[in-house]
């Protein structure tokens, strides 16, 4: 199943057909697979929207057979990273939770023992935003592998504490080092700054100023919902999120977070293996743009499977993908090669 008819969830003066016939042609030549949603809008107009079918999960459960329409929640994996983000940013205004440069253990002084630690006092907030930790941990490993350090941390008796005594390894700050066990620890200081549930906090101040009426927030046993990768939403929804930084936070002229907020997450912190940069919580790099005669920069949530949220703010672009190809290495080229060679290679400048 395939749609070419745009979604009245967003406007759709500007749907281009040419685009998405390319789409098709990718998708029934091979060279784009296990595609479930493509989603882009220019300037708040939708340009690209396709559904398909396809085998999918929720955090790790089979689905089956799913048809995908702008009302299917799916799995965002790891761009739910760069939703905790915002969400920090938004408590952070409100002044409920700690700025970025607060030490990060003292957040937790239920662990006296390891706030005693010289070297873990020098771990801030900000380094948890950036994964610049310093401490040891491992998700090269599949996550079906119980020695995965983030599916560790969901069978550990006490999440908080399995993170934070990660063994330090390197100087906080120096060195980019990929951990759902960072992203769980700031999800921790925005529920015990707001007194709510990650997903209560998220539905008070992001989901119902946007008009987001659907959610779904996968809890590990602990119950503790996963700020790692365990929100879901339709392909429309997350679009919004993306459409509200692009509009540096401003929403129907409401103040969601601050554009200062957003800036500073878009900054590159460090340097990933990849040669991307990171920021708190966003990947960084840029793309070529014919329109516009030289590569501009993007900011992205990626998430496993092929997941992405596309943010390219010169060009006022936001792209969604979603995929089912979990857990595979080569998860990346699809929506890659649909955000450079589909979406940024086709638009026209105004």
């Amino acid at each position: 199943m395939t749609s070419a008819a745009p979604s009245t969830a967003t406007k759709t003066q500007g749907f281009d057909p040419a685009i998405h016939r390319k789409l098709v042609a990718g998708i029934e030549s091979g060279l784009l697979r296990d595609l479930h949603v493509v989603l882009a809008a220019r300037s708040g107009d939708v340009i690209l929207e396709h559904y398909a079918e396809g085998i999918d999960e929720a955090w790790g459960r089979p689905l089956g057979k799913v048809a995908f329409d702008a009302d299917t929640l799916h799995d965002l994996r790891s761009v739910t990273k760069s939703v905790v983000s915002l969400l920090y940013g938004i408590a952070l205004d409100r002044g409920l939770v700690p700025p970025p440069e607060a030490p990060l253990v003292a957040q937790f002084p239920e662990y006296p023992d390891l706030a005693a630690d010289p070297a873990r006092a020098k771990i801030t907030v900000g380094h948890a935003l950036t994964m610049t930790l310093g401490m040891e941990w491992d998700e090269n490993r599949p996550y079906s592998d119980p020695l995965n350090s983030e599916i560790a941390m969901e069978l550990a008796a006490d999440r908080y504490r399995f993170v934070l005594d990660r063994p330090i390894i390197a100087e906080p700050g120096s060195r980019w080092i990929y951990s759902g066990g960072s992203v769980a620890l700031v999800g921790a200081i925005i529920a015990r700054g707001t007194g709510k549930s990650l997903p209560d906090f998220a539905r008070e101040v992001l989901f119902a100023p946007l008009g987001i009426e659907r959610f779904y927030w996968s809890a590990g046993k602990d119950g503790v919902a996963s700020a790692a990768s365990g929100l879901r939403l339709t392909a429309p929804d997350l679009l919004k999120i993306g459409q509200l930084l692009l509009r540096k936070g401003l929403w129907d002229g409401q103040r969601i977070v601050s554009q200062d907020w957003i800036e500073a997450s878009f900054a590159p912190a460090v340097s990933t293996p990849d040669g991307l940069g990171y920021g708190r919580l966003w990947f960084i790099g840029d793309a070529p743009a014919p329109a516009f005669g030289a590569p501009k920069p993007w900011h992205a949530g990626f998430g496993n499977g092929g997941q992405r949220l596309w943010l390219m703010p010169d060009a006022d672009i936001a792209a969604v993908i979603y995929a089912g190809k979990y857990n595979a290495w080569d998860a990346w080229v699809t929506p890659t090669r649909i955000w450079r060679e589909i979406i940024l290679a086709n638009f026209l400048r105004a």
